[in-house]
């Protein structure tokens, strides 16, 4: 069973990670270079992650892995899924949606934001 200490652990072996409460004291995010590249809901029953990634990924991961990941609740679902490691998805294959997404926000970055030029 995949949780929020595995994330943690993943996600502060990359460069620049940081981690607030910005919404509430139960809502997690994980950033690189003050953008969210990760939420989670810290009181969920069912521990899931919003993840981002380009648009053509997205899809491509709803329609592969249909019962583990279904459209970012309360996210843009054009950029977003909710990813439920739990139900049934390997170990590998989240951690790569984990990269991805953290990618997907790196790329991104401004000089002044990026941990590269810090």
């Amino acid at each position: 069973m995949l949780g929020i200490d595995d994330l943690r652990s993943h996600c502060f072996k990359k460069k620049g990670v940081s981690e607030d409460l910005p919404f509430d004291e139960s809502v997690l995010a994980l950033r690189v270079g003050k953008k969210i590249f990760a939420l989670t809901n810290l009181d969920a029953e069912e521990f899931s992650v919003n993840l981002k990634a380009p648009p053509h990924q997205i899809i491509d991961w709803r329609e592969q892995f249909p019962n583990s990941v279904q459209p970012g609740y309360h996210m843009n679902k054009k950029h977003w899924n909710t990813v439920f490691p739990n139900r049934g998805l390997k170990r590998e294959t989240f951690l790569h949606m984990v990269d991805q997404s953290y990618r997907s926000v790196f790329d991104t970055l401004t000089k002044k934001l990026n941990p590269d030029y810090s």
